[in-house]
């Protein structure tokens, strides 16, 4: 009996030191990565993940999102958004009227949703310089959205990720990815009041 337990003993131990060389083996390089990567980058991932826990949808863990104050209709905020946009300087790219399509589409009824694109091809060209896969976030989006009660939200994809996430960038480029983040936020929140 003393052997068996004995044996036991050494195989749980053998068992947890093979684990401790496979975790340090697996996770340092893992850490030592981390080490290089922009200082808020661990904050973004916790921001994602408990949206994540929260939620149970990855989409909402990666969004802005910003409701319409009460009584402003779609028109409205359209109006808005396109305003704020041309007075802080970025390129409306394009629109796409989805409610529209899918009404002629069906012949019924569809809850408003539209979605915004804007750009600034220089801070996108810089983009691209660093990263082609940075073209997967171009043009930036804004979407407005009626819900399953009528109210109105604006959503764009949270690009903290984009500029925090990984490895710092290169501090021109860095400056200009946060003024477009503070544009795309100042448009959501300008158009979800209304602001003319």
């Amino acid at each position: 009996m003393f052997y068996a337990l004995r044996n036991l003993f050494a195989l749980v131990g053998l068992l947890a030191v093979i684990a401790a060389i496979y975790a340090a083996v697996t996770i340092s390089p893992m850490m030592q990565a981390f080490d290089e990567f922009d200082e808020k980058a661990i904050d973004v991932y916790s921001e994602m993940v408990s949206k994540l826990l929260e939620t149970g949808n990855a989409a909402e863990a990666t969004i802005w999102k910003v409701q319409a104050e009460e009584g402003l209709s779609a028109e409205d905020i359209d109006l808005s958004i396109k305003n704020v946009a041309n007075e802080l300087n970025i390129k409306n790219v394009g629109e796409l009227p989805l409610s529209e399509q899918v009404e002629a589409m069906t012949g019924e009824k569809s809850r408003f949703f539209k979605i915004y694109m804007f750009c600034n091809a220089l801070t996108a060209a810089q983009m691209l310089e660093y990263s082609d896969a940075y073209s997967a976030y171009l043009p930036c989006r804004i979407s407005l959205v009626e819900d399953k009660q009528g109210k109105l939200w604006l959503y764009s994809l949270n690009m903290d990720a984009m500029i925090y996430g990984g490895k710092t960038l290169p501090p021109a480029l860095k400056e200009e990815a946060m003024g477009v983040k503070e544009i795309i936020l100042e448009i959501m929140n300008r158009g979800a009041e209304g602001d003319f």
